[in-house]
């Protein structure tokens, strides 16, 4: 047999051991998810700082490149401002059943919450009607925090949801016949 014919010839691979399938998860993913979990935890704060990106590629075992699309997952989507406002209200509050309840609607609202903040033009949305709710705040403004937050939300439920919400100050209610 000559040399160009044993090349092309495939030798068949050792018996292989059980596999599993593989998870439909990528990597960067699941950092964004642990990160994300520092925050509605509360351990990370907006403007904190993450250590460095050779620090988090020791920690999460994984290659810079997982890092680095984390990272941009994570900016993409506005995340330190979005979720850390929501948790900073919730905190103060001062009741731990208030933080939770917000946690854990942090958690199970995270994927709309994403989608959401990649229109065009809604984190800087997001952001100004979050510096209203945080100003009413700060000037002891109940009732014009409650009308900023709920413009807010009535805004992002019509993005989200692509049909007409009720007008803030409806609060739901259906017109009188």
């Amino acid at each position: 047999m000559s040399a160009r014919r044993r090349v092309g010839r495939r030798i068949k691979p050792p018996e292989w051991p059980s596999l599993e399938p593989i998870r439909n998860t990528r990597i960067y993913e699941e950092i964004v998810r642990q990160i994300r979990a520092l925050v509605a935890d509360g351990k990370l704060k907006s403007g904190d700082r993450l250590p460095p990106e050779r620090e988090l590629t020791e920690r999460f075992r994984v290659s810079r490149t997982s890092v680095r699309e984390a990272l941009r997952a994570l900016e993409g989507t506005g995340l330190a401002q979005d979720a850390a406002f929501y948790t900073a209200i919730a905190h103060s509050s001062h009741n731990r059943a208030i933080t939770r309840i917000v946690t854990a609607l942090m958690d199970l609202l995270a994927q709309s919450r994403e989608e959401s903040l990649l229109t065009p033009g809604r984190p800087q949305r997001s952001h100004d009607d979050h510096r209203k709710v945080l100003g009413a705040i700060a000037a002891g403004d109940a009732s014009g925090a409650e009308r900023a937050m709920l413009a807010h939300l009535v805004a992002v439920e019509r993005l989200v949801t692509g049909r007409e919400a009720p007008t803030p100050g409806s609060r739901g209610r259906r017109p009188r016949r």
